[in-house]
Order: structure tokens, then sequence, then C-alpha cells
């Protein structure tokens, strides 16, 4: 069969733009069903009684809708009806709220919440990765090192900590 070479670019064409449609359309679904999640929290949370795993919850997706603001909101009542919840939880909120706040630049109130993570769960890498990035943004360097370093020694792997060690200390 031999097709011609306006016959094989329309094809292709249409075999692209169809790839594009899908890839599309996947991303509008995924939108839709997180605009229609957010939309539950929201109502649900707006009781002065909501729980803090349905505040966190709201406080997530607003993070991943990059809403800072409101995401910061949320998850400082979170927090605050966080103190009956396991450690683990805690430590969540709080690294959570702390990258909400650094996200607006508030770097002073995040490294704050970073610090009360860690003081529930002191073995929680992100948190340490995200405190030290704060110090960094502070011109805090040799304290952003080391909690690299303690990062790494937790989770060798660490990919973030090691890229950021290696452009605070690129000799070693």
């Amino acid at each position: 069969m031999n097709i011609a070479l306006p016959q094989a670019y329309l094809l292709g064409l249409i075999g692209l733009l169809s790839i594009v449609a899908v890839v599309v359309g996947r991303q509008v679904l995924r939108v839709r069903r997180q605009e229609g999640q957010l939309f539950d929290l929201e109502r649900r949370c707006q009781a002065v009684d909501a729980d803090a795993a349905s505040l966190y919850e709201l406080g997530s997706v607003q993070l991943d809708k990059r809403l800072f603001a409101q995401a910061a909101a949320s998850l400082k009542r979170a927090a605050k009806k966080a103190n009956s919840e396991p450690p683990e939880a805690q430590a969540l909120i709080e690294n959570a709220l702390g990258f909400s706040l650094a996200a607006q630049q508030n770097h002073n109130e995040a490294v704050r919440h970073y610090r009360l993570a860690l003081k529930a769960r002191e073995d929680y890498p992100v948190a340490l990765n995200n405190l030290a990035f704060s110090l960094e943004k502070q011109q805090k360097g040799d304290e952003a090192v080391e909690l690299y370093r303690k990062s790494l020694e937790l989770e060798p792997g660490n990919r973030t900590a090691t890229r950021r060690l290696k452009l605070l200390r690129p000799q070693g």
C-alpha cells in the first residue's frame, strides 16, 4: 500500500492530535474531580466542630491547587484540633502548614511549624528538608547543611537533600 506524503502527514497529525486530546481530557477530568472534592470538603469543614483529619485533607487539596493562603487557614484550624491526634498526624499537619507558609514567602513562620513537626516526629525527612530550605532562604546555610545531612542519615537515597547539599557545598 503506497500512501502519498500528504496523506501520511495528515495521518500523523491526526494521531498526534488524538494523543493530545486524550491527555487534555484526562487533565480536565482530574481537575473536575479535584474541584468536586474541594467543594465537598469545604462544605464539610465549615462546621465549627470539623475534625483535624478533615481539615488536613481540605488543606492538602488546597495546597495541591496552589491555594496557599486558604490552605494555611485550614491547616491552622487542623493544628489547633490536633492535640488528641497521634504524633505522626501532628507532624503531617505542622509540615503542611509550614509548606503553605513557605510558599507565601513567610519563612519565619514556616520554620516554626517545621520545628513543631519535628518535635512531634523527629525522624521525618520531608520536614527536615523543608526546614533546611526555609533556613536557606533566611541565609542560614550552615544549619541547613546540618539538616540535609541528618535527612540523608535517615533516608540515604533522599534526592532533595543530596541535590541541595551539592548546591550549598559543591566541594563535598
